[in-house]
């Protein structure tokens, strides 16, 4: 099996290394070199590698933040200098990884892996994975959305209202909307409960985008945003509602 490959670390010794290492290594090709995870995420998308040599820590995007958007997609092999992020890395399902320093061999082991998963047509996980494989700090400060080979980053703050559409969720953001591949109870669990809320089954609310609480023509409560958009709001999600606010 021909593997293609693109290696991806912010420095360019560590790219040169892996790079030298593939040479000793049949039928492989290295198809791109990303200096980022945005580069990455462009590469896959554009040239469809088969496997991912991935970094974990690397500026603008992580290496979990660049599976979390391209995690169905290719296989990934992680490499780090760090040892903390083992665990995380297989319960993401990477194929492999790599502590630096690592010799020739043992890259050339992590391409025999690889080869076996694919050959087994084994599928990879759902993107939303990723993120149980993220450091824990908290609740998110951004949100990552794939738009083909373009990656739009939302800061939380700036998010209205994530509502659920089938099998996916829309953002609405600076008047604008974004769609993730993701459950609302996924997203749900990643956002500080003391500044989002989830008002209906298909919504979950910014508070500080609440102007007020109205009923309409049918008794219905609505929640009437700052701009003028009205979302439903359940029975459930009111008394929610009157808890955070405090009545």
């Amino acid at each position: 099996m021909r593997l293609r490959i693109a290696i991806v670390d912010d420095e360019d010794l560590a790219r040169a290394v892996v790079r030298e290492y593939l040479a000793g290594i049949a039928d492989v090709e290295v198809v791109a070199e990303c200096g980022n995870g945005f580069e990455a995420v462009k590469a896959v998308s554009e040239l469809k590698p088969d496997l991912l040599i991935l970094d974990v820590q690397m500026p603008k995007l992580n290496g979990f933040e660049v599976l979390e958007l391209v995690g169905r997609d290719v296989a990934v092999v992680f490499v780090t200098a760090y040892d903390q992020y083992a665990i995380r890395a297989f319960e993401v399902h990477a194929v492999d990884y790599l502590l630096k320093p690592f010799s020739a061999e043992r890259l050339a082991a992590a391409i025999d892996r690889v080869r076996e998963r694919l050959g087994r047509g084994e599928t990879l996980p759902p993107p939303h994975l990723a993120a149980d494989g993220q450091p824990a700090a908290g609740h998110t400060r951004r949100v990552l959305v794939r738009d083909g080979p373009r990656v739009h980053v939302l800061a939380v703050e700036k998010i209205d209202y994530v509502q659920a559409q089938d099998d996916y969720v829309c953002f609405r953001c600076e008047g604008k909307e974004y769609l993730k591949e993701q459950t609302l109870a996924e997203v749900e669990t990643t956002l500080d409960p003391a500044k989002f809320v989830r008002i209906h089954r298909s919504f979950v609310l910014n508070l500080d985008r609440l102007a007020r609480v109205e009923l309409d023509e049918r008794e219905n409560r609505v929640a009437m945003l700052s701009d003028g958009k009205r979302l439903p709001i359940s029975r459930a999600g009111y008394t929610r509602l009157n808890e955070l606010l405090g009545k």
